[in-house]
């Protein structure tokens, strides 16, 4: 995947992004935090180094807890991004906002333990309770 481009954006095309090279993971995330951000019952995201991610205009930034940093779009709302204030060296891009989400499907579920029980998912992926084991 080395030399490979992504790209995305939000709803409205107000703040598109272009990521390059390798991503360092895909995964669905099921925490309620991830939920309520996005209105969503499940969240994709992939994750590439910051000095890989270029963005046509910044992403409002909120702090949506003590760890970390959501992105989305000013104008139109769309979430885009999720940064741990102690990794500022990566940057978690939501797998709905790239231009071709199929590309990066996810490789795991995070945070199962806070899943929808009514949302079943019969993909095989490893589930992990929290977060995953870097």
């Amino acid at each position: 995947m080395a030399g490979h481009i992504f790209e995305g954006g939000c709803a409205c095309g107000a703040v598109r992004y272009r990521a390059e090279g390798r991503p360092e993971y895909e995964t669905l995330c099921h925490c309620s935090d991830c939920r309520r951000a996005s209105g969503a019952p499940v969240v994709g995201w992939v994750t590439f180094r910051t000095d890989h991610v270029r963005w046509s205009r910044m992403p409002k930034l909120r702090r949506s807890s003590e760890r970390a940093t959501r992105g989305f779009c000013a104008e139109c709302g769309t979430a885009l991004s999720y940064q741990l204030v102690a990794k500022p060296e990566l940057v978690d891009l939501t797998l709905g906002s790239l231009d071709e989400p199929t590309a990066l499907p996810p490789k795991d579920h995070t945070f199962t333990r806070s899943q929808l029980r009514w949302l079943v998912f019969a993909d095989g992926l490893p589930r992990h309770p929290a977060e995953r084991d870097a």
